[in-house]
């Protein structure tokens, strides 16, 4: 929508937009000016060629006249042939001269119509030849835009890959090392069972050893029981114990 009104508010592209029309509005007004230029032309050549007939009528009778014999009736009659004579030549001159103005005013409509076609013909080339540099330009941008694009294209999927790839590594290695330390945690397990089996084998097999030793220890100890009370019995008293000698000076005799 911003974009809409910018172009509508735009004053280059209304300018061009009014330079356009009015280029327009002036070709439709040099083909209008030419037809009637064409016209007037039309008109002036006919009116010259009427006079001319007119002026060469009176020419000839003036002629015709001036052939009669001299009289005073006559040279009247010359003196009225003379002055029509002279008023068509009068009109022929006028006439030729409208006519030689028209034709100028052709001659001239037709070298500013041609003019203006080869300044719109040089204008329309080189903005065609500007279209096709831009168009180039364009083409050439967009070339290299998609060129860009691509290498990028081709780099993230390298980069991609490169990842996946080192991903894969590390997934290989981590699975490798869960692998060995599962393998190790099992050995050590198995090493761990085996020695504890080993040492329950052991006790087993002592507490079995133990077993008849302590019956044979049994027996005799129940028969000697009671001499070793009454030996108990008689034992002496112990003796009275020396007092121990004072450490330290000796005593002051009295």
């Amino acid at each position: 929508m911003a974009a809409k009104k910018a172009k509508a508010t735009d004053p280059v592209a209304a300018l061009e937009s009014q330079l356009a029309q009015l280029t327009d509005q002036l070709t439709k007004a040099r083909a209008a000016k030419n037809k009637s230029l064409e016209t007037e032309l039309a008109k002036a050549t006919k009116a010259a060629a009427a006079a001319a007939k007119k002026a060469a009528s009176a020419k000839a009778k003036l002629n015709a006249v001036r052939a009669k014999k001299k009289t005073p009736a006559q040279a009247k009659q010359v003196q009225a042939a003379k002055k029509a004579a002279d008023t068509e030549a009068a009109a022929l001159k006028a006439a030729k001269t409208v006519l030689a103005d028209a034709k100028a005013a052709v001659t001239a409509a037709k070298a500013e119509a041609k003019r203006a076609a080869a300044v719109a013909k040089v204008i329309a080339k080189e903005e065609a030849a500007l279209a096709k540099a831009e168009a180039k330009k364009a083409k050439a941008a967009a070339a290299k835009e998609k060129a860009a694009a691509k290498k990028a294209a081709a780099k993230e999927k390298l980069a991609a890959k490169k990842a996946a790839a080192k991903a894969k590594v590390a997934a290989k290695k981590a699975a490798a090392k869960e692998k060995a330390a599962a393998k190790k945690a099992a050995a050590k397990a198995k090493l761990a069972a085996k020695k504890a089996a080993a040492k329950q084998k052991a006790a087993a097999k002592k507490a079995t050893a133990k077993k008849p030793a302590a019956k044979k220890v049994a027996k005799p100890a129940a028969a000697k029981k009671a001499p070793v009370k009454k030996a108990a019995a008689k034992k002496a008293p112990a003796k009275k114990a020396a007092p121990a000698k004072r450490r330290g000076r000796p005593a002051k005799k009295a």
